[in-house]
């Protein structure tokens, strides 16, 4: 019998009503609730975002945020976003601050996975990002990977439409250049279908390069930009019109095994409870699991 699929819910899946990048305001409910929330519903961790965690350490201190963890059950945490990790000048300043604290936070509360996303200066939807050498983002990416091993945390680089790295030959090239065991990439089903690539080119990429993956869903046909249709119209895995399990039946066969990120980011899905919005976005990803005829491995 195949076992429950590791699944995790990522920042946003239990943040509530936050619209994502149009504030730095922290999750409207309170780690706790999010944490015993995610562990009823069945998922093994969470996410949380730099200012949300930042928030959390205020309040609770590390040591409590270890508790909290721990008194729910969660055994896997992730944060979210470092950016402009390849830059230089005040955005390089920036990102420097941000990388310091989430590698000081990975150490201390012994966060898995640490997401990175390309340049995405002036939004999805309002600049043309600055091509930067593939050998230049190889070499940064290498030297983030090695800080980050020093704490135990997985990089992961995600593809995403409207940024610096959009597609896998990108990816793939900046991943392999870093050339460091915890360097990877993560690959989500929305920005896949979003960015024109066929679930199937996964298994282009050589064994072990993804280290990272998130689920959720999506219309066949985008309303509106595509910043507007990440943040207000993704559907739960099942309800929109994206081939889930196929997705999987890919991911799988590339010989991923690790946890599956589940991230719901819309206007519905922000006006659920915190209890409706951790049930529902994880039955129906483990029902897309059945549907593929294979539950992952834990994880």
């Amino acid at each position: 019998m195949s076992a429950t699929p590791a699944l995790i819910a990522s920042y946003f899946t239990l943040a509530g009503d936050l619209i994502p990048f149009a504030t730095k305001d922290p999750s409207r409910f309170d780690l706790p609730a999010r944490a015993e929330a995610a562990a009823r519903a069945g998922y093994v961790g969470i996410g949380l975002e730099t200012a949300d965690l930042r928030h959390c350490k205020e309040r609770h201190g590390y040591a409590g945020i270890r508790r909290i963890l721990a008194d729910a059950g969660l055994t896997y945490l992730e944060f979210e976003v470092l950016t402009d990790w390849f830059t230089s000048g005040e955005r390089r300043a920036a990102s420097n601050a941000q990388r310091a604290f989430l590698l000081e936070a990975a150490g201390e509360l012994g966060a898995r996975k640490i997401k990175t996303i390309g340049d995405a200066h002036g939004g999805m939807d309002n600049a043309i990002p600055r091509k930067w050498p593939l050998d230049q983002l190889a070499e940064e990416y290498g030297q983030l990977a090695r800080e980050a091993a020093r704490v135990g945390a997985l990089i992961t680089l995600e593809l995403v439409p409207g940024t610096g790295v959009r597609d896998l030959p990108t990816a793939r090239a900046i991943a392999e250049g870093a050339n460091e065991p915890n360097a990877g990439l993560l690959i989500d089903i929305w920005h896949l279908a979003r960015g024109g690539i066929a679930y199937e080119d996964v298994l282009t990429l050589p064994p072990g390069l993804i280290n990272a993956v998130e689920i959720d869903d999506a219309m066949l046909l985008m309303e509106g930009s595509i910043f507007e249709d990440t943040i207000r119209r993704r559907k739960l895995p099942g309800e929109g019109e994206l081939d889930v399990p196929r997705f999987l039946r890919c991911l799988l066969a590339t010989g991923y095994d690790g946890v599956y990120g589940v991230e719901m980011v819309s206007d519905e899905h922000r006006a659920r409870s915190l209890d409706d919005a951790a049930q529902r976005s994880f039955d129906t990803t483990t029902g897309q699991f059945a549907a593929a005829g294979h539950l992952a491995r834990r994880a």
